[in-house]
């Protein structure tokens, strides 16, 4: 599976609590944090969710 690299660029503060415990179960919990995570539909989704919040980057193989 290809890995992509997500990081928190917008605070979950005063979002709804489903986009918080969004960006908790990817791991990212503190603004400018990093994940690296396979590309799977599911977590593609959970970005799909929170994409207003998050930076994706591709990681070169």
């Amino acid at each position: 599976m290809k890995k992509i690299k997500v990081t928190l660029i917008k605070s979950g503060i005063d979002r709804p609590e489903r986009q918080k415990l969004t960006l908790k179960a990817l791991g990212l919990n503190k603004l400018h944090s990093s994940k690296e995570v396979e590309a799977t539909p599911q977590i593609l989704g959970m970005i799909r969710k929170v994409d207003h919040l998050v930076k994706v980057e591709q990681l070169a193989n």
